[in-house]
């Protein structure tokens, strides 16, 4: 198969959806590298973006690759273009962006980015509805007057949501509005590369002076906190030497920071001092106004019974719901004269309504599901014993729990009769296998598709 052909077809796809202006910013940007092991390699210029695009646009890649006749069974990654990342300046007016993003022309704003913000994520293109006005509020009091509405602000909820979106509205703000405001945004993953990496090279004075001398640290994703003991203690002496200077931190996460399995109680404390807000399900009235909203950064309309539709059935969140009118986009530019009745529209969102009438998983199931595949008993799950045949299937079975439920981590130990500790070092040591180990990841990614889960949805 012919990587940059299957590539340039699915761009052609795109363009027909996409406006110039989008499809330029993100679809552009991404240079193909390789089809391996059933996976297209996309690379992109650094981790925001990689980010971004496995957030918002991977269904829409995925989508338009099967229209160009791609198999069904290949999966989709995006890698950083491995590249020096620049050391801002202590003094430099203009400090250039990590990854030579250059994208974010500074001198426009009054304010100082040591890394990569979407000058597109406003407080503008958030649309505002009941389940989320409050985590609205208080991100624009924090931006107001960063260090002294709330501190710590802690925004979680269920991914695609809009949790990136209000933190990085919080830095376009401040960069727009306040002279001199150094302002830093990192996702946790590149936090502990970025450290892992100071460590390697005996530069951590550098890594932490990168930190803890700005005046508002945005970090997202801080629940992978968990479990890494060495970032975590430099974590809380960078969020000390930031709250008692009055700098402003503001965290987002997937839950509640009491039920982060592995974080320091030390830091759960220090997350709860300032606000804490979830971000909720949008509702009825609020999917259909985001639907009308997105919809005009687009090149095609859906009529209103369509989006009425939409709005209706998908509901588990924005992602989802941005996904869903994408799709009938792309079938009304494919097929021009046709009108879209409700039955077509079931068939075109099919994916989307079957994902939405899934019924949560339980971690018996789970468990039921991993010892059929491994032939072994049920009752190994929660046995004592340690031979290989019984400890890795456990394990699969931990890490497969933590990824597909929301069950708390007390909830997964109690299932299997084991610790916190345990379940933590058995699911890390499953994910350090996936990294390296083919086969592994493979089996997992079967028992997966037989819990009814795409397994790219959940990054497996």
């Amino acid at each position: 198969m012919d990587t940059t052909a299957l590539w340039e077809n699915a761009c052609g796809h795109l363009k027909e959806i996409l406006n110039p202006d989008i499809f330029s910013r993100w679809i552009a940007v991404i240079t193909p590298l390789e089809i391996k092991n059933d996976t297209l390699i996309l690379s992109v210029e650094n981790d925001f973006y990689q980010t971004w695009l496995e957030d918002n646009y991977l269904p829409l890649i995925v989508n338009a690759l099967r229209l160009s006749d791609a198999p069904e069974s290949l999966n989709v990654k995006f890698t950083v273009r491995q590249q020096e990342r620049p050391q801002p300046a202590e003094d430099a007016p203009e400090p250039a962006a990590q990854g030579g993003d250059k994208k974010k022309p500074a001198r426009k704003v009054k304010g100082i980015t040591i890394t990569p913000l979407n000058e597109r994520l406003t407080f503008e293109e958030f649309v505002v509805g009941p389940p989320n006005s409050f985590a609205h509020a208080a991100a624009i009091a924090v931006a107001q007057a960063p260090g002294k509405a709330y501190n710590p602000l802690y925004i979680y909820g269920q991914s695609g949501l809009g949790k990136t979106h209000l933190l990085q509205a919080v830095g376009n703000r401040v960069m727009q509005t306040i002279g001199g405001a150094r302002v830093a945004y990192v996702t946790t993953e590149t936090l502990l590369n970025e450290y892992v990496d100071s460590i390697r090279a005996q530069r951590t004075l550098e890594f932490r002076q990168r930190y803890r001398n700005v005046d508002v640290l945005l970090v997202d994703d801080i629940h992978f906190l968990g479990g890494k003991d060495s970032l975590q203690e430099e974590f809380f002496h960078t969020f000390n030497a930031l709250f008692d200077t009055r700098k402003q931190i503001i965290m987002t996460s997937d839950r509640p920071a009491r039920e982060i399995p592995g974080l320091e109680e030390r830091l759960v404390t220090r997350f709860q001092w300032g606000m804490v807000t979830e971000l909720e399900k949008p509702d009825f009235e609020t999917r259909l106004a985001i639907l009308r909203y997105k919809q005009q950064s687009t090149k095609g309309r859906l009529r209103e019974d369509v989006l009425m539709f939409i709005a209706e059935n998908v509901q588990s969140n924005v992602r989802a719901l941005e996904g869903g009118m994408m799709k009938a986009l792309y079938y009304s530019a494919l097929h021009p004269n046709a009108q879209i009745t409700v039955d077509m529209l079931r068939e075109i969102l099919k994916d989307f309504l079957d994902k939405e009438q899934l019924k949560d998983l339980t971690i018996d199931e789970i468990q039921r599901v991993v010892a059929e595949f491994y032939d072994i008993r049920m009752t190994d799950m929660s046995s004592n014993q340690r031979p290989i045949s019984i400890a890795l299937p456990r394990q699969i079975a931990m890490f497969l729990a933590r990824k597909l439920t929301h069950a708390s981590l007390q909830d997964i130990a109690d299932a299997f009769g084991k610790t916190h500790a345990t379940v933590v070092h058995g699911s890390k040591s499953i994910q350090n296998r996936i990294d390296t180990d083919e086969k592994m990841r493979g089996d997992i990614r079967k028992i997966t598709r037989r819990l009814g889960r795409d397994p790219v949805a959940h990054q497996l």
